[in-house]
């Protein structure tokens, strides 16, 4: 089988790198005026540090590819016109773009950067691929709604273009995500083609006949209500192989707005698949769908990809991701005493046994120890706390090493 590109999503620097280091073969960023992602945490990724992050993604040996992929009116042209330059000046290793428009200022003024046409353009058909590669785009991302079978059937009518697929993550209840519903419901302050989403989708809904007003009836009877448009995750891994074999060149993952742990133990999932799949074509991957798990997810479904999204695609009782495992602390620092520094994401309790990720470890140890950064002893650690703890089995490097709770606990499939 041939080499495939594991691309990860980077919502801000920190994610950068931990996507890179756990795996990725390259990540995707934008800033946020032209990306369908405006992120909130972290240190962010604006024109002002741009060239900086590509330049770190190089440095660790992967690709950076840069989203102007928002529907842009005429200011967003005018913006995009006024400061092309730094993007040209960062040197991304593509484009990632959906409107015409932006094609052009890209062309004019960044002829040598390759250009990626967004799965925002709907592309389904292989005439679609030809009318982009004949533009002049080197890879076109393919809309999630296209079954493998049909990918197979574009590979084949055009063998020299590049294509890129979605794997796993978020899907939208629109058509490649083309939907109105959070600007209506925000009296359009929040965007969702302008990368401000407020997800409208993942809300909980009542319905109410008009002449009985204040009565509330359930669509579909559940104490948290009713989440008719919300769909679940998507998760391909155990079908890498097929999607291989279908000439897809570049597995996406969805995600910037997740956190650090999400972006890390999901690349470091998939990138152990594939690796098993390139030697293995035949190889059973379901142990990485259980490992999946243990991320947040609204459940997880193969959406269009076996040729039919059926109803069992859509998440009709939580709107809110759950996790098999949760994200208990970041390491920050070593002592010579052996004790680790420490972020806690979630309580951390004295004799928890833990599961300890890297992006060459995976292995299970107990906290043997806790103490405050003045050195008094703990039971616990409370989230947002910087704490030390002591493990009875260390990682070889703690630099990017993550700890969670162990197992997949009872979670909505």
């Amino acid at each position: 089988m041939k080499n495939v590109e594991l691309l990860m999503p980077a919502g801000n620097l920190e994610k950068l790198e931990y996507a890179i280091r756990y795996g990725a073969n390259a990540v995707y960023l934008g800033v946020v005026d032209f990306s369908l992602r405006a992120m909130r945490k972290g240190e962010l990724i604006t024109l002002e540090n741009l060239k900086d992050a590509i330049n770190l993604a190089h440095s660790l040996g992967a690709k950076a590819y840069v989203t102007l992929n928002i529907f842009a009116f005429n200011n967003d042209i005018k913006q995009l016109e006024s400061c092309i330059d730094r993007f040209q000046d960062a040197n991304p290793d593509a484009i990632i773009l959906s409107d015409f428009g932006v094609f052009n200022l890209v062309r004019k003024h960044m002829p040598n950067t390759p250009i990626h046409i967004s799965t925002q353009t709907n592309t389904l058909n292989y005439e679609s691929v030809k009318f982009w590669r004949d533009l002049g785009a080197s890879r076109v991302i393919l809309a999630r709604e296209l079954p493998i079978k049909d990918i197979a059937e574009i590979r084949k009518n055009v063998p020299d273009v590049e294509l890129e697929s979605f794997i796993h993550g978020a899907q939208c209840v629109s058509f490649s995500g083309r939907c109105l519903l959070s600007d209506y419901f925000t009296n359009g302050e929040r965007k969702a083609n302008h990368g401000n989403c407020s997800q409208p989708c993942r809300w909980s809904y009542k319905l109410v006949e008009e002449t009985r007003p204040g009565q509330y009836y359930e669509i579909h009877q559940d104490e948290k209500g009713s989440h008719i448009l919300s769909p679940k995750d998507l998760c391909l891994v155990e079908h890498l192989s097929e999607l291989i074999d279908a000439g897809v060149d570049s597995l996406k993952v969805e995600g910037r707005t997740k956190s650090l742990y999400y972006v890390s133990a999901v690349a470091k999932t998939y990138r152990q698949a594939i690796d098993e799949c390139l030697k293995n074509p035949s190889a059973d991957l379901h142990k990485y769908f259980i490992e999946l798990k243990k991320v947040g997810n609204r459940g997880y479904t193969t959406g269009f990809a076996l040729g039919e999204n059926k109803p069992d695609s859509y998440s009709y009782d939580i709107s809110k991701g759950l996790a098999g495992a949760d994200f208990l602390f970041e390491f920050k620092g070593v002592e010579k005493d052996g004790t680790y520094l420490v972020k806690v994401k979630n309580k951390v309790l004295l004799n928890d046994e833990v599961e300890i990720i890297t992006p060459t470890e995976q292995f299970t140890t107990k906290v043997v120890e806790i103490k405050t950064e003045e050195g008094e002893p703990l039971d616990l650690g409370n989230t947002n706390a910087d704490i030390y703890v002591k493990l009875e089995q260390a990682p070889i490097d703690y630099k990017y090493a993550l700890a969670r709770t162990v197992g997949v606990k009872e979670y909505v499939s």
